[in-house]
């Protein structure tokens, strides 16, 4: 492949964007902004005018919306030979998708149709001279890898990684492109398609998060935090110990095996910072650490730190919040 414009692979499933899709779409305007190339968006599937437009307000410069009647339900043979068809004509600089399931099972073929490897699980990328740098994590996030990459290579991206209000507003061309696909090629009978187990609580989508980590001591002490939480409108979490523990469900574990966040401010009380923990939250635009030791791990992350005990520091910040509202 020649060295074109980023195309990032947008993931839509029943007519409804994969909220990932906007932060792989960032990390392609930052990629293309870095190689000095502009960055182009694919949109797959049948019947799909209505989200190609929608994905055209965004700063990008064409959207491709890649319908056939084929595509109309989700199979890895009918992706791969559709964006094969769309890679071989567009001839993109490199290939970016954002790091769901549903790639996960595609991408890695598609890569190979062009004798290419898939890095996946990106976290952050450098580019020049038409090559990039990618780096992953290894080990639970103990370590980060980079890998070189030429023109053509293809990458997915970690939830969290790149922020999705980064994209501008703008005005882009959607170029409709009509794969040829043989019904033949679609050799599994799809099923219904893998659900991720359901959330009564989707941290992802919080604004403010509070995390309570080992420091609070004991369960009984959880409503210290949990009306901090509460004053800002914030939604509760925690790091590992405290859900294996049981003192709040595991929907509400933050880090490498609970869920990966991003919010506006991650306020995390009583947290040491163990690397388990900070690839879940290291995304957040502004980080706030409460601890009483100074050189916990976690201040080396954190935006604004307060070293003290939390139990005199949080019910402190309830009450100036309380009073704010009431003022």
């Amino acid at each position: 492949m020649s060295a074109g414009n980023v195309l990032v692979v947008l993931e839509q499933q029943g007519g409804k964007w994969h909220r990932m899709s906007w932060e792989a779409l960032a990390a392609g305007a930052e990629l293309a902004s870095k190689l000095g190339v502009g960055v182009d968006a694919a949109v797959v599937g049948k019947g799909i005018a209505g989200l190609a437009a929608e994905a055209a307000q965004k700063s990008i410069g064409k959207v491709y919306a890649v319908d056939h009647d084929l595509l109309e339900n989700y199979s890895a043979d009918g992706y791969t030979a559709a964006l094969e068809q769309l890679i071989r004509q567009t001839q993109p600089a490199f290939v970016l998708f954002p790091h769901t399931y549903q790639v996960r099972d595609f991408a890695p073929k598609l890569a190979t149709r062009f004798g290419r490897v898939l890095v996946s699980d990106v976290v952050s990328a450098e580019a020049g001279n038409g090559s990039a740098t990618f780096v992953r994590q290894l080990f639970q996030g103990k370590l980060n890898a980079n890998f070189a990459a030429s023109a053509g290579t293809f990458a997915s991206i970690q939830a969290g990684a790149f922020r999705a209000e980064s994209l501008g507003a703008g005005t882009a061309e959607v170029v409709n492109f009509a794969p040829s696909i043989d019904a033949s090629a679609i050799r599994i009978k799809a099923e219904a398609p893998f659900r991720e187990s359901s959330r009564a609580v989707d941290l992802t989508a919080a604004d403010i998060i509070v995390s309570v980590g080992r420091g609070i001591k004991e369960q009984d002490n959880i409503p210290v935090v949990e009306e901090l939480a509460e004053v800002l409108g914030a939604e509760l979490a925690a790091s590992r110990p405290i859900c294996d523990a049981g003192w709040l469900p595991m929907e509400r574990q933050v880090g490498s095996s609970g869920q990966t966040v991003s919010p506006k401010v991650y306020i995390a009380v009583g947290i040491s910072g163990a690397i388990q923990h900070l690839v879940g939250m290291k995304g957040s635009k502004a980080i706030v650490a409460i601890n009483k030791d100074e050189n916990a791990p976690i201040f080396e992350v954190a935006d604004y730190g307060i070293v003290g005990d939390l139990f005199e520091v949080v019910p402190a910040l309830v009450a100036e919040v309380k009073k704010a509202k009431v003022s």
